[in-house]
């Protein structure tokens, strides 16, 4: 355990900040699983643009690597294109 005033900070404020960390990861996944579940290719372009909106939030605040954001981007991108055509 920490001793010293500022170390005790440092432990409330991480703890603080892997809870939101956390929140928006799942918050991230859920949004994700929204998309590929989504049979209608309208209604999967307006869950993709929530997503991308998201995850541009995310990777801004540093809680998601910009290069793990576009990773997701373009696949989720690929699905809701590939629902597009297949219509």
């Amino acid at each position: 355990m920490a001793h010293h005033k500022s170390a005790k900070k440092r432990v409330r404020s991480s703890k603080k900040r892997q809870e939101r960390n956390k929140a928006a990861l799942s918050k991230v996944k859920t949004m994700i699983k929204k998309v590929y579940a989504t049979e209608d290719a309208v209604e999967a372009q307006k869950n993709l643009k929530e997503v991308v909106s998201f995850l541009d939030k995310t990777a801004s605040k540093g809680r998601i690597h910009k290069n793990n954001v576009a990773r997701k981007k373009s696949a989720l991108t690929k699905h809701v294109n590939k629902l597009a055509v297949a219509k």
